[in-house]
């Protein structure tokens, strides 16, 4: 994959948002250099710098991106729905809102509001079941009642 803003080439300047996108991508000094110099960046590049997730080698059927992104969203698939979205809420919005005290403001809400869903409670279910193994094996075992660290 190749990746560029040219548009220095034309004596013309990004748009679409493109000298305040990138520097928050790749932060300013990076940005920088890229859109002055238009220059041409690849994949395993790109990825070093965080202007994308992955870096993948291309397979015989010419599909692997895609193999890869549906490798990330089966992941996706197994957690609960509404905390990904109050998750992307909080990073979109946090992130947004400039000072990071703004930011923890807006996670402290998004995290209330996944509190009360069933998504969490069944989430933490199979934990609250494996800590109860762990007690009633506890309770079996001859380990004393108390012990301190001398």
């Amino acid at each position: 994959a190749r990746m560029a803003l040219t548009e220095t080439k034309l004596a013309i300047i990004p748009g679409g948002g493109g000298t305040q996108r990138l520097p928050r991508v790749v932060g300013v000094s990076k940005a920088k250099e890229l859109i002055f110099t238009g220059r041409d960046v690849y994949g395993e590049e790109a990825e070093k710098i965080g202007l994308v997730n992955y870096c993948v080698e291309q397979n015989e059927e010419g599909n692997a991106a895609f193999v890869k992104a549906m490798e990330v969203a089966s992941l996706l698939q197994e957690r609960g729905p509404v905390a990904l979205r109050m998750a992307k809420k909080s990073i979109t919005e946090g992130f947004e809102a400039g000072p990071m005290r703004a930011g923890l403001d807006i996670e402290h809400e998004c995290y209330l509001g996944v509190i009360p869903t069933m998504d969490r409670v069944e989430a933490l279910w199979p934990l609250k079941r494996r800590e109860s193994q762990i007690l009633k094996a506890i309770k079996k075992s001859n380990l004393p009642k108390y012990s301190a660290l001398c």
